[in-house]
């Protein structure tokens, strides 16, 4: 990705998505901008304000899902972070022709319409990265 990328939101995985809401509506100060379902990505996401980024909070629907899986036995665990692009079609192209292994080779849907896709962790030194396209 091009210098001067934004940070678009970290996502993490939490398994009580209304204490871990509490902690950073009531303690910390956040607020809340977005709740949704995304039943085809199995989660139930909440977007809280972080100044010019997004902390979104990730609730497996489904306790056997992946991402479930991946928070284990922890209350919380960072996942990903998620780095806007204006066109993220030419980005996985470019990204793709630079031996990046790609998760998804199309984008799909992801919270409150942006167009997501995942960067695999072994090409990204095991860090998660998503690329988001805003609606």
């Amino acid at each position: 990705m091009p210098p001067g990328r934004t940070i678009d939101h970290i996502a993490i995985v939490v398994a009580d998505l209304d204490a871990t809401l509490r902690l950073y509506v009531e303690t910390l100060g956040f607020s809340q901008l977005y709740r949704e379902t995304i039943a085809d990505q199995g989660v139930e996401a909440v977007g809280l304000s972080g100044g010019e980024t997004v902390i979104e909070l990730l609730r497996p629907l489904d306790e056997t899902s992946p991402i479930a899986r991946f928070r284990g036995d922890a209350a919380t665990k960072l996942h990903h972070v998620a780095y806007r692009v204006a066109d993220i079609r030419s980005e996985l192209a470019r990204l793709k022709s630079h031996g990046v292994r790609l998760i998804d080779e199309t984008p799909r849907r992801g919270a409150h319409g942006n167009t997501i896709a995942f960067l695999h962790p072994k090409s990204t030194d095991g860090v998660l990265i998503e690329l988001c396209q805003r609606a």
